[in-house]
């Protein structure tokens, strides 16, 4: 069971760059290990996103929808990092089990 620490850590992980958060101040942890390592896949899958914005029109419309999906995965994940849940993201988990720090 995480603390309330860890959980705390793991779900401000979840916002942009400070993912880095639980993967350098609970590296013993792998619940902030586990959750840091999705914020930072949602973080690199964000400025790819981003950088698609460049397109004319149809990347504005990606960009919008995109956003709007990270943002509820961004609300989940912390959701259930506060609640002590082990959370994959849907598509992006199975990247995020693939960083090795």
């Amino acid at each position: 069971m995480p603390t309330q620490t860890e959980k705390f850590v793991s779900a401000i992980g979840y916002l942009g760059v400070l993912c880095l958060v639980p993967l350098l101040l609970e590296k013993q942890s792998a619940f902030a290990q586990h959750h840091g390592k999705q914020g930072l896949v949602l973080l690199i899958a964000w400025i790819v996103l981003w950088m698609g914005n460049i397109i004319p029109v149809l990347g504005q419309i990606v960009w919008v929808i995109g956003s709007i999906v990270f943002i509820m995965v961004i609300i989940l994940g912390m959701v259930n990092a506060f609640e002590g849940k082990l959370w994959e993201m849907p598509i992006l988990g199975e990247y995020a089990k693939r960083v090795k720090l």
